[in-house]
C-alpha cells in the first residue's frame, strides 16, 4: 500500500527529506532564502571547514533544493524555490488522506450515538 501510494511522486523525495532532515543543511537553506551567496559565507554561520560545508551542498543540491554555479573564483549558491514542490504535493496529499479517514471515522461515531439515542 505505501509504495504504491508513493509511486506516484518523484522518486527523489528520499533524498529531498533527507537533505532537510540534517539542521545545518536547513540553516544553509534559511540563508539562502536572503539571496544567493558563495559558498565561503554560507560556512561562516556554521564554524564548519569549507570540505564539510561543500559536502552539505552537495546533498542539497542532489535534492534539487540549490543550485551553484562558478563566478570568478567563487561558487555561489542560490536556492531552487521549485525543489520543493514534490515535498509539498507529497504533504498536501497525504494530509487529505488522513483528513478523509478522520472524517469517515468521525461520521461513523455520528451514527453510532444516532442508533444508540434511537434506541
Amino acid at each position: 500500500m505505501l509504495v504504491s501510494c508513493m509511486t506516484k511522486y518523484e522518486p527523489d523525495l528520499s533524498r529531498l527529506f533527507y537533505a532537510l532532515s540534517d539542521p545545518t543543511r536547513r540553516a544553509i537553506m534559511a540563508q539562502l532564502c536572503a539571496g544567493p551567496q558563495p559558498m565561503a559565507k554560507l560556512a561562516e554561520p556554521s564554524g564548519f571547514a569549507l570540505p564539510t560545508i561543500q559536502r552539505h551542498l552537495a546533498v542539497l543540491e542532489m535534492a534539487g533544493l540549490i543550485t551553484t554555479q562558478k563566478q570568478g573564483r567563487q561558487r555561489i549558491c542560490t536556492a531552487r524555490a521549485d525543489g520543493l514542490d514534490s515535498a509539498t504535493l507529497w504533504i498536501s496529499d497525504t494530509r487529505s488522506k488522513m483528513a478523509a479517514q478522520t472524517d469517515r471515522l468521525s461520521h461513523y461515531l455520528d451514527q453510532l450515538i444516532r442508533k444508540s439515542d434511537d434506541l
